[in-house]
């Protein structure tokens, strides 16, 4: 299995001075259950380069076992620090995409032509697309194969307006992503705030929050493993 995942290449909290970029976890929960069921993985940000993470996820409070052995992994830690840039990448080239979230999503993922195009491929054909919390605003801009919104009769979910709010976040991130997709024509739905949640729907799996990192992971791998085994090639 080749499996693409994306984070986000944008590190500031709006003008607020503060630092933000990938939650941690986000990206190193789906990382071993991808890397552990054999899976091979390449890590690509809209800009390529060092990926920001948010201060918060590396604290004493977030770590967890999972997050302490991706920050030993000399390998993951390499991947983080020299992420391929989207605009070299193909989903010829993968059976999968994971969109991580992280505030930084917000800024730099739906904006992103190159993001867009390769998520639109990835759809074209007929590829797992997964994302989680604010990740799935990378499925804002793209469209269908009717030109109509990605997202348009979708069912999914996203970090959602409530828990932007206790995070304070309401009034300095670009656009509330909730409200966003259901404007799309997304059928969203949530679960409790900073609980797992996920949503399936064909090809599309996305996950509410961190918390539903590791079931959204679970799920890609299941489709994954349905998927038709490509035919060896002939001997001549």
């Amino acid at each position: 299995m080749q499996i693409l995942i994306v984070a986000t290449s944008h590190g500031q909290l709006g003008d607020t001075g503060r630092k933000t970029g990938l939650w941690l976890e986000e990206l190193a929960v789906p990382y071993y259950i991808f890397l552990d069921a054999g899976a091979v993985i390449t890590l690509a940000s809209p800009k390529g380069g060092p990926i920001p993470l948010d201060p918060k996820s590396e604290s004493i409070i977030a770590s967890t076992s999972t997050i302490r052995r991706f920050q030993k992994d000399l390998e993951a830690m390499s991947s983080l620090a020299h992420s391929i840039a989207v605009d070299t990448l193909s989903a010829a080239d993968f059976d999968g995409i994971f969109l991580t979230g992280g505030h930084g999503p917000m800024w730099d993922f739906p904006e992103n032509n190159f993001l867009q195009g390769l998520v639109e491929d990835f759809n074209r054909q007929h590829k797992i697309i997964g994302a989680v919390c604010h990740g799935v605003a990378a499925l804002v801009s793209p469209k269908n194969e009717l030109g109509l919104p990605l997202v348009k009769g979708r069912y999914l979910t996203a970090f959602s307006n409530t828990e932007e709010q206790g995070s304070g976040l309401t009034e300095i991130v670009p656009f509330s992503l909730e409200s966003t997709l259901v404007s799309a024509g997304a059928i969203y739905s949530k679960g409790a705030n900073y609980t797992s949640h996920t949503v399936t729907d064909g090809n599309i799996i996305t996950g509410q929050n961190p918390a539903s990192a590791l079931e959204v992971a679970r799920k890609i791998l299941g489709l994954l493993k349905e998927m038709p085994k490509k035919a060896a090639p002939m001997p001549y």
